[in-house]
């Protein structure tokens, strides 16, 4: 989910806006006029964000993770136990 205000409502209300942002892993976009905004997300949605990224960039590892959701979806996975030390 996405939530929007405006610079003023987030300055008086930063701690609420905060705390929706960081609980509810909420992306908050504040507008600062026509075209123009910052976005504010938790570290988590971040760095989530950032991996999703990696590993996408490059042809071989999008084309490794297609073919492991097209396996998983088809039914054509497997469940492998841990070893356990």
């Amino acid at each position: 989910m996405m939530l929007t205000t405006t610079i003023s409502d987030f300055r008086k209300d930063i701690k609420k806006y905060f705390d929706e942002v960081s609980k509810n892993l909420e992306t908050l976009i504040i507008n600062r006029g026509k075209d123009n905004g910052i976005v504010i997300m938790s570290l988590a949605e971040y760095n989530s964000l950032l991996a999703t990224s990696h590993e996408l960039s490059s042809k071989i590892n999008e084309k490794r993770l297609d073919a492991a959701i097209e396996k998983l979806n088809n039914g054509n996975s497997f469940e492998k136990g841990l070893i356990e030390e």
